[in-house]
């Protein structure tokens, strides 16, 4: 195949943090900013993020087109069948051509199987490519879910952005004991300080290939759990 028949590998941004932690806030706010125009959105349901107060220009039953050019789309299902549609979708010319997709979990998701499955998913893989993890965390309540949700934690852990939300309403000293606690947590992760989710993509988007070998061994342990697992279930 021609060097230029080759089909572009898309960069997917994951987005996550626990229940609260301020993604949808987040989102909001990027999705308005031009930097993000030609963007893929794949949310768990639109009542999640508030869209109304943007124009949209079609709609259907699971996917909105805005006037910035984003598309959003809910996960229906599976997410691997989802990002199969979507790209069918695009190649087929049925949704506007998008340069770039962001998946925002569910505040309790484990993003272990998901960074797993999408590295290792052949169709995904050679079509998407994996560019990095954003996880918000609650300045506010941060700690205390640390200490109770194993969630939280991974989803810190295995971030290439720790975006740290409502520092505005935080007690000082606890901020910073919370941000040295991230910084334990995942070294190589830079802490990024937000106020109602206002923070510039080019902070937070264009990071390369995700790197588990740049995180803490506990990082590598549980996608090798995944893989694991995978083997398993295909054993039986």
């Amino acid at each position: 195949m021609a060097e230029q028949d080759t089909p572009p590998q898309f960069p997917i941004t994951i987005l996550t943090g626990f229940l609260g932690s301020g993604k949808t806030t987040l989102l909001k706010n990027l999705l308005q900013q031009p930097g993000m125009a030609n963007t893929a959105v794949v949310i768990n349901e639109f009542g999640e993020v508030g869209l109304d107060h943007v124009l949209v220009e079609n709609a259907d039953e699971d996917m909105i087109v805005m006037d910035s050019g984003c598309l959003c789309c809910t996960i229906r299902g599976d997410l691997i069948e989802t990002l199969r549609q979507l790209i069918r979708r695009r190649w087929n010319g049925e949704v506007p051509p998008f340069d770039r997709l962001v998946i925002e979990t569910t505040g309790l998701a484990d993003p272990a199987p998901i960074l797993h499955t999408l590295m290792t998913d052949p169709v995904i893989s050679h079509r998407y490519r994996l560019d990095g993890v954003i996880a918000c965390v609650d300045a506010v309540n941060g700690a205390a879910t640390l200490n109770s949700q194993t969630e939280a934690v991974k989803q810190a852990a295995v971030a290439d952005r720790l975006l740290l939300t409502k520092t505005d309403i935080a007690d000082g000293s606890l901020l910073a004991d919370l941000e040295e606690r991230l910084l334990a947590l995942n070294p190589a992760a830079p802490v990024i300080r937000s106020v109602q989710g206002e923070v510039g993509p080019d902070r937070l988007f264009g990071l390369g290939l995700y790197d588990p070998e740049s995180k803490t061994p506990d990082v590598a342990g549980w996608l090798r759990e995944e893989a694991y697992a995978e083997a398993q279930g295909h054993d039986h």
